[in-house]
């Protein structure tokens, strides 16, 4: 999977969005819900530190089962430090990837999130960087 940093997360002035207070059932919709109608701040949300925080653009189906399409743009923040099982951008021998770092007895690994595509065992002289851990996938419901 190829992944394209698209840019820093820059939130000079705020965007607030309306959110309902409860959760939305996606089975039969309840009419005695209220909804709530007020402001939403997704920095605050989404966020923790902006001045670490990129957007990536993921390309390829190779973390389809982590909720990751092509095309999806993946929050990541620098200033978290990975740990096994989280979803990271490394850069393994300068090429850009997204994948679930697996830390184990026998090394590193770099697995795929989808059973058509190899997990990727780093070699032991291979240069390996944790770019960034990935916090959250804008996952695309329509194109």
């Amino acid at each position: 999977m190829q992944c394209v940093v698209l840019h820093q997360v820059q939130m000079a002035s705020t965007v607030l969005l309306p959110i309902a207070p409860v959760a939305v059932a996606c089975g039969y919709p309840s009419p005695a819900q209220d909804y709530y109608d007020g402001p939403i701040d997704l920095t605050e949300k989404l966020i923790d530190d902006q001045a670490a925080t990129f957007v990536v653009r993921a390309a390829g189906e190779s973390m389809v089962n982590s909720g990751i399409s092509a095309g999806d743009e993946i929050l990541v923040d620098r200033s978290k430090r990975p740990r096994d099982g989280d979803v990271v951008v490394a850069v393994l021998d300068g090429e850009l990837t997204i994948k679930r770092l697996r830390i184990t007895g026998a090394g590193v690994v770099l697995q795929a999130d989808n059973p058509e595509f190899p997990d990727v065992v780093v070699p032991e002289l291979s240069e390996l960087t944790i770019w960034g851990v990935a916090t959250y996938s804008l996952h695309h419901l329509s194109r």
